[in-house]
């Protein structure tokens, strides 16, 4: 799973990284948004209404499948669909609208569902990743990476992030056992 806030590059980070051509449910801005789907991102004419898809091959045995969830509050309902089966996430987040990315993380760690935080950059970030981590309160084992959802190289990396995460994880708990 792929989420964060509205317009934080969730769509464009799949888009990126699938080696398969994406479904995507983007639709077009419509006046009926007005008020609602407004201030995230200056110039998006388009929305995710569902989910994007997309696939990537690590290697010859390991394929992982990509859906990139809504980001607006109103779409917010598909996520515990999407959750289901789900073995790690990336949150993607917008240091300029960090707050956008709180119900994501809470979400995911009501689900008990691994993840790793993407800082996206849109140009020269404004906050250190330690301060990122501080404002949204993240746990010292919960990865924080850079990364430029535009670019194949920068999302696949964060990709890596995350299934090195959950091999950690994996390994932790069979050491417990």
């Amino acid at each position: 799973m792929i989420v964060g806030g509205f317009g934080v590059g969730k769509t464009t980070m799949v888009r990126s990284v699938s080696e398969i051509r994406p479904l995507s449910t983007e639709e077009t801005l419509t006046q009926a948004g007005v008020g609602i789907d407004e201030g995230a991102s200056p110039g998006k004419t388009t929305t995710t209404v569902a989910f994007d898809f997309g696939r990537i091959s690590l290697n010859e045995e390991m394929v992982l499948y990509l859906f990139g969830a809504p980001g607006q509050e109103r779409f917010w309902f598909l996520w515990d669909r999407l959750f289901a089966g789900t073995l790690g996430a990336v949150v993607l987040v917008d240091t300029r609208r960090l707050a956008d990315s709180w119900y994501s993380i809470d979400r995911l760690e009501h689900h008990g569902t691994p993840f790793v935080v993407a800082r996206n950059n849109f140009g020269e970030p404004e906050h250190s990743l330690d301060q990122v981590r501080h404002a949204l309160d993240l746990p010292a084992g919960v990865p924080l990476i850079d990364c430029d959802a535009r670019r194949r190289d920068s999302s696949k990396t964060v990709l890596l992030s995350l299934v090195n995460h959950l091999f950690v994880l994996s390994a932790a708990r069979e050491t417990a056992s």
